[in-house]
């Protein structure tokens, strides 16, 4: 995906806070350490470094939401990053984001702290923000093993 068709789905996608543009697409995506995952009609943009992983953004079109898209990105984004040998991963969610916050608990990840009035928004209060991380571990095997519900 180019940087322009990543903000135009982030634009869709984030409707209620400032989307992101093409520029910042393209700095991000020039930067060390960053990773797109994508799929049809979604991506997941993320930065790992010293053995932690960070999800910047996640955009699927809003009319293909839920049908785990969002999903499979997540999940591509925690088996890279622990076969990477990171052993956290983290992210922030807009408290009131109730579809993603039941996603990211769905997948294992786990509360570890809150930013309040993180999300400024147009015309609305601002939204706090749900920090959220999950744990990652290298099997013995060498191969690094993700835990969510459907594998463990």
């Amino acid at each position: 995906m180019t940087p322009e068709t990543l903000a135009q789905l982030h634009a869709a996608a984030f409707t209620l806070e400032r989307p992101w543009s093409a520029s910042e697409f393209a700095a991000l995506l020039d930067s060390p350490h960053v990773r797109l995952f994508t799929r049809p009609h979604g991506f997941a943009l993320t930065r790992s470094v010293a053995g932690e992983s960070e999800l910047l953004t996640l955009a699927v079109d809003p009319d293909r939401q839920r049908r785990g898209i969002g999903r499979d990105l997540v999940r591509s984004w925690l088996a890279a990053t622990a076969d990477a040998g990171a052993e956290v991963a983290f992210l922030e969610v807009a408290a009131d984001n109730l579809p993603a916050l039941a996603l990211y608990y769905a997948l294992g990840f786990r509360e570890s702290g809150l930013r309040k009035g993180y999300y400024t928004r147009t015309g609305a209060p601002a939204a706090d923000a749900i920090v959220m991380q999950y744990r990652l571990t290298l099997g013995q095997t060498g191969e690094s093993t993700v835990q969510t519900p459907e594998s463990g």
